[in-house]
């Protein structure tokens, strides 16, 4: 029992580090920058591991690829949906929206996705999973509780240090609108918040001043916050939207 969890955990961590590689390439082509566009810090993406894992659990004895593609579809809907209900829940933030997408629910989930999760679920069941097996099956017991152990241990902490940052992101918003509203008024003015206003008063603010603000907003956002920032273009914190707008503006490139 304990070592099919164990190989569990070590599928969990490969499908994540997949799932990670698949959303950073997308994203940093979009981007034209590279991007970590990972949750976590590590080249980790959770919600692809998670579905992976249940995805061979419930449809490992399955091999009719349109009830894996059909299952997969629906089941990583849900899991998507529920994932970024829950985030919100816990953090008062939305990492991803698919409004601009058609046949969308709420900019949680899209038709889309649904179907790009459902070939994904086919080609994990059916193509890799196999493969994958072969090659855990091959570690040695030591090597394998080993090694487990400090890839769990390395995770947790990573989990632990992203969820700290996070939930205490709207304080930091609220202390990077009062740091940002003080140099601006030493400036002899006032700030308006959100992304074009941040562009027309960066213009009309002189050099020195400006970059007193990048320091001033690099002193009150650590670098956890600042990742999330640029890796998630779709990252959004009801009423404090126009705070995220003006941050990407001042931590963009220096013109």
């Amino acid at each position: 029992m304990i070592i099919t969890l164990e190989h569990y955990f070590l599928w969990f961590l490969f499908y994540s580090f997949v799932g990670w590689m698949y959303e950073s390439i997308l994203v940093s082509c979009q981007q034209h920058r590279l991007v970590n566009r990972g949750f976590l810090n590590g080249p980790l993406c959770p919600i692809y591991g998670t579905g992976a894992i249940l995805g061979v659990a419930i449809l490992g004895n399955v091999h009719n690829p349109i009830i894996i593609f059909l299952i997969s579809m629906v089941g990583a809907t849900i899991l998507e949906y529920t994932t970024s209900w829950v985030m919100e829940q816990l953090f008062h933030a939305r990492w991803w929206d698919y409004s601009n997408f058609r046949f969308n629910l709420q900019g949680r989930v899209c038709l889309l996705g649904a179907l790009i999760f459902g070939l994904g679920g086919v080609g994990v069941v059916l193509g890799s999973q196999p493969y994958v097996e072969r090659v855990t099956d091959m570690i040695p017991l030591p090597m394998l509780h080993t090694l487990v152990t400090v890839l769990a241990l390395i995770t947790i902490i990573d989990l632990a240090v992203t969820v700290a940052g996070m939930l205490e992101f709207e304080r930091v918003l609220d202390s990077v609108s009062q740091v940002v509203q003080d140099v601006a008024a030493r400036a002899g003015g006032t700030w308006q918040w959100g992304s074009s206003a941040v562009s027309d008063r960066m213009r009309e603010l002189s050099q020195d001043t400006v970059e007193r603000l990048r320091w001033a907003v690099n002193g009150v956002i650590n670098a956890q916050q600042k990742r999330m920032l640029k890796s998630f273009p779709k990252f959004q914190v009801p009423d404090r939207q126009d705070i995220i707008d003006s941050l990407r503006e001042l931590m963009g490139p220096r013109r």
